[in-house]
């Protein structure tokens, strides 16, 4: 580095010397102004003008200088004769008739420099061309530019000097930051892991859902071990021409050698990492060429050389087995996502330093948010801060978080929207109609609150309260079917009419029974077996089809049983809506006054109680089935499908 400096800056003064010598012999030369002929100079001279000739040293040129100081110097050519003296004979000037009052002719001296600032004023454009084009060459290379230098490593180095994230700083996955402290140690002490002949893991690859915080894991790993880190993405790996991804791979992996021990991390590694032989591309793909070069490089490394790999992907299932063999990616680290202790935690850090009021209760917080992860925790406190400083206030109340969380979930508040009479009082009944079934079925979802005000896309939201579950039952199937056929079925006992709003209800309960039928065995007429095998295309990683394993006869069977399942939801949310159809004007009423009912004001006005004061609730939220303010249609909710249920 130093070496390419000092001849950088080398050039640049070979260049500036030229460019000074060139201008100081153009003002060293004579300051004559005007050229005059040779005749001209005669009658000066006769005429007693002229106080000096300056001969140059070559002999081609005289400068006049004038007895009359105002006058300026003049140059005249005497290149056809060979001196001033016969140039002046020829005139009738001879040189018996000088006085000590006439002209003094002064021969300059030759500089020694003449040959050199000849030479220079030939060689110096093409001089400052060769290093005007040396300056942009070194520039490119310096910025990594892209048509310079396609074959060198885009990844970013940082030091470990200054570390700015450490674990502490990472919340909510305690296994995995367990398994990561075995690297940082071999990184800090590798001598206490060599004694024993134990060969720490060459690659670690991390797993979890989008916004988990693997990128964040493996900066905290590089902070702990206080070690050089180089970050790249996949993508940045792949161009158009073939061999510059793997060229590109061999430069990076000899960058991490000359800096070991380090940590070289790869981000969305699926970008080059997915499946060879998928048909798609050839021998000669630059993706799978990247890959392979990625493969050699980690067979590759020295024994001595204490390199570690991390990678982060959400698709672990669509990686080449090669990189996943012991050798290569040998440990795989879960960052799944947090439950409620996690998401206290991670409250906690993406709090700190921020003004928040004494009565926010960060369990309470942890509890409203089941699903999120770091990502959404990190928006929601920064849409709460948002909130706050917009009302001036000067700490972040429990009201903003409360907010700040229906924002990230759906969207802000559309009060300013109209709508009809006619659509508000159809939007009242449907969201009522959701909460009425929720209410008495017993393994249905606690109500959190319901409102007609717009939000986002919807028109109409309903919350529940969530779980941290991984494991739902044919009960609680059962009732969320009945609880979604809600609005629907509203519809129909008050209007005598069906509308577009139950659109994505219906797609929502279709899912989830046929769900029950094909993949959980929840029916009883079926037996337990899955029917159908999803298929996925390893380049699209989503699935395109479904190869049906089973014959005509059992998909027929198949379509009852949905049928009948849909229908019994259906039967049971009629019955409760018909049992209760006061209870339903009564509340439907009451959110065409208020806008707005809490959970605890729900359960008031269906109980006959007295209406409590409104407040920010502490449940969690999730919406239900709200209709699309353009359409009617329903936007697809958060959970569409329940998930797998884990083996015990």
């Amino acid at each position: 580095m130093n070496s390419t400096r000092l001849t950088r800056w080398l050039v640049y003064l070979l260049i500036g010397a030229a460019i000074a010598a060139v201008l100081w012999s153009y003002s060293s030369a004579p300051t004559a102004k005007n050229d005059i002929p040779i005749s001209q100079l005669a009658q000066d001279i006769q005429a007693n003008n002229v106080a000096e000739l300056i001969v140059s040293s070559d002999g081609r040129e005289v400068t006049v200088v004038y007895e009359n100081k105002n006058r300026q110097p003049a140059r005249a050519s005497i290149s056809d004769v060979s001196s001033i003296e016969e140039l002046l004979i020829a005139y009738g000037i001879s040189s018996d008739s000088y006085a000590d009052d006439k002209p003094i002719i002064t021969y300059e001296r030759p500089s020694q420099w003449d040959g050199v600032l000849n030479l220079v004023g030939i060689f110096l454009p093409a001089i400052l061309i060769i290093g005007f084009f040396y300056f942009i060459f070194r520039q490119a290379q310096g910025t990594n530019n892209q048509a310079m230098s396609f074959g060198k490593s885009r990844a970013r180095m940082f030091t470990g000097d200054h570390p700015t994230v450490g674990f502490e700083d990472v919340a909510g996955c305690e296994e995995a930051k367990e398994e990561l402290q075995e690297i940082v140690e071999f990184l800090k002490e590798p001598e206490k892991f060599v004694s024993f002949g134990a060969r720490i893991p060459k690659g670690v690859l991390l797993v979890g859902s989008p916004g988990t915080g693997k990128t964040l894991m493996a900066k905290a790993v590089s902070g702990e071990a206080g070690v050089p880190f180089f970050s790249i993405a996949g993508s940045e790996f792949v161009e158009m021409f073939v061999g510059v991804g793997a060229s590109r791979v061999r430069d990076l992996f000899e960058q991490a050698k000359r800096n070991s021990p380090c940590i070289i991390f790869i981000d969305e590694i699926d970008a080059v990492g997915r499946q060879r032989g998928a048909g798609l591309g050839g021998s000669h793909d630059e993706r799978e060429q990247t890959l392979n070069q990625i493969l050699v490089e980690m067979d590759g490394f020295d024994t001595d050389t204490h390199v570690i790999i991390l990678a982060a992907t959400n698709r672990p299932d669509i990686l080449d087995p090669a990189l996943l063999r012991p050798g290569r990616f040998d440990r795989r680290v879960v960052l799944d996502r947090p439950d409620m202790r996690g998401r206290e935690a991670i409250f906690r850090v993406h709090l700190r330093g921020k003004p928040v009021a004494n009565a926010v209760d960060v369990g309470t917080l942890a509890k409203a948010t089941p699903g999120f992860v770091g990502a959404d925790i990190e928006n929601t406190v920064n849409e709460a801060a948002l909130l706050a400083a917009r009302r001036n206030k000067k700490a972040i109340g429990m009201h903003e978080f409360q907010e700040a969380i229906e924002r990230v979930q759906l969207g802000p508040e559309r009060k300013s929207r109209i709508m009809s009479p006619e659509e508000k009082e159809l939007t009242a009944y449907h969201e009522t109609g959701h909460a009425m079934v929720s209410h008495f079925l017993p393994h249905a979802q606690t109500l959190r609150k319901v409102t007609i005000i717009p939000r986002g896309m919807a028109g109409g939201v309903t919350w529940y309260m969530d779980e941290d579950t991984s494991f739902l039952t044919r009960s609680k199937f059962k009732a969320m079917i009945a609880t979604a056929l809600g609005g629907r079925v509203a519809e129909e006992i008050v209007f005598g009419e069906i509308t577009t709003g139950a659109s994505n209800d219906l797609q929502q309960v279709t899912r989830m029974a046929r769900a029950m039928v094909t993949q959980y065995g929840m029916s009883n007429e079926l037996g337990l077996r899955v029917y159908g095998e999803k298929q996925e295309l390893v380049f699209l990683g989503r699935e395109i089809s479904e190869q049906r394993d089973y014959s005509d006869a059992i998909a027929e069977q198949i379509d009852a049983e949905v049928r009948r399942i849909i229908d019994e939801a259906h039967h049971l949310a009629t019955e409760i809506l018909t049992q209760n159809r006061d209870k339903l004007d009564l509340i439907s009423q009451k959110l065409l006054e208020v806008e707005t009912l809490e959970g605890a004001e729900f359960v008031a006005l269906v109980e006959g109680k007295d209406v409590p004061t409104s407040a920010p609730s502490s449940g969690s939220t999730r919406m239900s089935t709200p209709k699309t303010a353009e359409t009617g249609e329903r936007p697809r909710p958060a959970l569409d499908l329940p998930p797998s249920p884990s083996p015990a």
